[in-house]
């Protein structure tokens, strides 16, 4: 499973929430939630499943297959 920070991104937007939210809620640093909507870190599966579980969104809303 790869996360896309892009599409975690848009649905925190939608859903109102900041990123010190999100972070708090899925239980990771904000820093490291920044880095990766911006691409420039990855995510191991438990943490992008939390990050789903957070935004109340399937996880395959915010990741897709390796290319």
């Amino acid at each position: 499973m790869q996360a896309n920070g892009s599409a975690i991104r848009a649905l925190r937007v939608a859903h109102r929430i900041g990123i010190r939210g999100l972070a708090d809620s899925a239980k990771v640093h904000r820093t490291y939630l920044s880095r990766l909507e911006r691409g420039q870190r990855g995510a191991t599966d438990e943490t992008i499943i939390r990050i789903a579980e957070a935004l109340a969104v399937p996880v395959e809303a915010i990741t897709r297959d390796a290319a």
